[in-house]
């Protein structure tokens, strides 16, 4: 780890010494001819004597600004370019520092959609209630949309799981839920390009037209058509990791004077290997006879995901539009294979006996949405709209198990065996309008929200008696039904230094949760208000300030409320709980940017009663379950630190780094202690570096580095652990085909152990997933494809907690 603290400190002190001791610095500011900023702009200074020779380069923030430090004293040509405007050219002498003040750059008069777009750098802006990370036309743009969240400040891969500040995120495109089980959401995310995104938002305080529900909000904003036409592309991508496996998709855009059309399908078989060793030490009272327990644990996973997406517009005039979008996602004949090999040793380190567990599972699901939404833009600038939505889930799972056991000397004594059948089926339907319109220099949104939540489950054990003998209540039927009223109005206003925003949405909830084997109902109704406030200060254009605060709500995930248990073998197993209740946060943040490059983020989290998955060991009868259940405490504090900037003409870099502090209390179920403070102080920084590596743009490249020190999970402390990753884009035949290749966590650093050790528990393991890989990808356009497909939008709602 010592090399990973030396390449951070490295790379940190080379961006901040590159600036600290300049000679002169040049700055200016762009503006167009009705003295509007020109934003993302390349600026170049050339040499004098030949006008060819590149000296230093960068490109324009987003109010027009631009600066170079460390120039030497001499003539200079400064160049400007852009894509729609004339370059312009200027022969400027540094003797000392110098201000150019406004540079008016005027419109081509050449049409846009003749012009060649070359990959730009991605930039990062602060808005009043977000960050926004701009990667349309960058060196991005070659992947798929789950890399681009990979390289997003302040986000993190954590388990497979996306996440920000520790906690889990929303995730929106075109500002509808994309809400879907974790696994889908990685696919239909890696099964799109990221050729079709514009920017991704960062939202740490959603403002009130969000649901209160959930933590931090990722929102993607696609991209929208600038002309007529059709244009298609075919892609494939072959992943070696420990096993290989490989992707195939195509999308096809047609947009029309009135219909716009958008259609993408990926076939994605994969197989994947898991292994875990772990250990744990039951303790014994009064030291009666210590166990130990070390486990070594093979999951083989074999799938073949259809991933599908329709999506019509239909403009009846430039102000009314009907939009129908579906997302069909089929994983049939999913199959686990897990080997379970566990070795049992006294206090004195002998072994007593051994146990092996074959399981197979079998698992078929679907996951179709629905929408259909209206939109009207209304004169003044307003607009207002519709939408419905219904999403059906559906999923079974068939499971055997067998243990056998056999003692010190190997010889077998005792075969415990069981099998599983489960069904869950979810149907959701919500209903919600929108609307949007300035009152003077104000601008108002108001809204309403309802959603309905049906889940029928069940699983049956059968071939069971000798588990039954351990354990009560196996087979169950758990209803669940739930629904939610919401309304919300929002403000906001901004003076020539002053921004405001505020919100206020009230969310009724009843719910109902039946199990009938145990012959249990839990209901609830409650009303919550949430509300939001934003104040924003610019005291220049190179100072600004925001301090937030909102009010969230976090309900627990459909599988947590049903009672179950799965089994990975008869003393490891997996529990549900019907009386989870839902969580109020507080969230305050205060934001500082320094000329458009620096950002500071001190924040402070609450979670109050959040739910979460604990592992806890009986030391009595010898096994360990992880069980949902409502913390007693929750709360996050730290500093985040984002710098961007060009480090020469041909080299981008982005830092973002996080000084955080993180802790809960819950209750200690299988300990003497009532409760249990589980606390972290962690560092975690992630540098972004991308190249240009030929002068026509058509080679370029990118370095990604992460480092954390400390992280939590529950009850759960992660050891320190860091990826290293590199990729090469290729575009060939006049940008119509590309070819990339991708090499992932290249010294295998990214999987680390988790350990809980408190009280008498004292469990620990270290899963090793196939992060290490390398992906060679092929892209190929047809139609024309240098235009920008129609907006897109995969509408859905109230899914995520699938």
């Amino acid at each position: 780890m010592k090399k990973n603290y030396a390449y951070f400190l490295l790379t940190l002190l080379f961006i901040i010494t590159t600036q600290a001791f300049s000679q002169h610095s040049v700055r200016g500011k762009l503006i167009d001819e009705n003295l509007q900023p020109v934003a993302f702009a390349n600026v170049i200074l050339l040499s004098a004597q030949d006008s060819v020779s590149v000296y230093k380069g960068t490109v324009s923030e987003e109010n027009g600004a631009f600066e170079f430090q460390n120039v030497n004293e001499d003539k200079y040509l400064l160049k400007t370019s852009f894509v729609g405007f004339e370059d312009h050219h200027e022969i400027i002498d540094v003797s000392k520092d110098l201000d150019l003040y406004r540079i008016e750059i005027r419109v081509s008069s050449s049409e846009l959609d003749e012009v060649t777009i070359q990959a730009r750098k991605p930039t990062i802006t602060r808005s009043i209630d977000r960050i926004t990370f701009d990667v349309e036309n960058s060196t991005l743009s070659s992947g798929n949309s789950w890399d681009v969240l990979k390289q997003t400040p302040g986000v993190i891969i954590n388990q497979g799981q996306l996440q920000v500040r520790n906690g889990g995120v929303t995730v929106y495109i075109n500002d509808r839920k994309v809400q879907l089980t974790a696994d889908e959401l990685t696919s239909l995310l890696q099964s799109y390009s990221a050729e079709n995104l514009k920017s991704v938002e960062v939202i740490t305080n959603p403002p009130a037209r969000y649901d209160a529900e959930g933590g931090a909000i990722i929102n993607i904003n696609t991209t929208k058509a600038l002309n007529p036409g059709y244009k298609g592309s075919l892609e494939g991508n072959y992943t070696q990791g420990i096993v290989p496996k490989y992707q195939i998709g195509t999308s096809h855009y047609w947009k029309g004077e009135k219909l716009n059309f958008f259609a993408n399908y990926s076939f994605s078989p994969r197989k994947e290997i898991k292994r875990d060793d772990s250990y744990i030490n039951f303790i014994s009272p009064l030291n009666a006879g210590n166990s130990h327990w070390e486990t070594d644990f093979e999951r083989v996973t074999r799938s073949r995901a259809h991933n599908a997406n329709v999506m019509l517009d239909y403009d009846f005039d430039e102000k009314n539009r009907l939009s129908f979008s579906s997302n069909l996602m089929v994983s049939p004949n999913k199959t686990f294979d897990n080997r379970v090999n566990t070795e049992i040793e006294n206090a004195q380190q002998r072994l007593q006996s051994s146990l092996f567990t074959e399981s197979e599972l079998e698992n078929d699901e679907s996951n179709i949405a629905l929408n259909l939404g209206y939109t009207h833009s209304m004169d003044n600038g307003g607009s207002f709209s519709s939408n419905l939505h219904y999403t059906r889930f559906d999923q079974d799972r068939m499971q055997m198990v067998e243990t056998d056991y056999f003692n010190a000397a190997g010889d077998p004594f005792q075969t415990i065996s069981f099998n599983t059948d489960a069904a869950q089926e979810i149907d959701i339907v919500t209903a919600q309008i929108d609307f949007n319109s300035p009152l003077g220099s104000t601008n108002f949104d108001a809204g309403a929200k309802l959603s309905t939540i049906n889940s029928s489950s069940g699983i049956d054990f059968s071939n069971a008696e000798s588990l039954e003998d351990l354990y009560e209540n196996l087979s169950d039927d758990f209803r669940y039904d739930e629904m939610v009223y919401a309304a919300y109005a929002n403000i906001s206003k901004d003076w020539e230094s002053w921004s405001i925003q505020a919100g206020l949405r009230g969310e009724y909830t009843d719910l109902e949760g039946h199990s009938l084997s145990m012959d249990e109902v839990n209901s609830q109704e409650y009303f919550e208000l949430f509300p939001t406030a934003y104040l924003q200060y610019r005291a220049s254009d190179d100072h600004s300030f925001t301090l937030d605060y909102s009010r969230r709500i976090e309900r627990p995930r459909y599988e947590s409320l049903n009672p179950f248990r799965y089994f990975l073998n008869e003393n490891d197993f997996n529990a549900g709980n019907p009386n989870l209740k839902a969580a109020i946060s507080d969230n305050f943040n205060l934001n500082y940017t320094l000329k458009g490059s620096y950002f500071f983020d001190v924040y402070y989290r609450d979670y109050g009663n959040s739910p979460a998955t604990l592992a806890f060991q009986n030391n009595d009868r010898q096994f360990i379950r992880r069980v949902s259940m409502n913390l007693l405490e929750d709360k996050t504090y730290g500093l985040d630190i984002t710098h961007v900037r060009m480090l020469t003409d041909w080299w981008y870099a982005q830092l973002y780094a996080s000084i955080f502090h993180e802790e809960n209390r819950f209750a200690a179920l299988e300990s003497e202690i009532e409760t249990h403070t589980n606390e972290v102080d962690g560092v975690l920084a992630q540098l972004y570096n991308s190249f240009t590596l030929t002068k026509d743009g058509s080679l370029t490249g990118t370095l990604t580095y992460l480092y954390v020190s400390d992280y939590m999970s529950g009850s759960y402390n992660f050891e320190p652990f860091s990826t290293l990753s590199i990729g090469l884009r290729k575009t060939l035949w006049n940008n119509r085909a590309e070819l990339s290749l991708n090499v992932n966590d290249i010294f295998d650093q990214t999987n680390t152990r988790l350990t809980s050790r408190y009280a008498n528990q004292d469990n620990s393991f270290f899963a090793r997933e196939e992060m290490r890989y390398v992906r060679l990808g092929f892209k190929y356009n047809f139609g024309n494809f240098r235009l920008e497909d129609n907006q897109r939008s995969i509408e859905a709602a109230e899914r995520d907690r699938l």
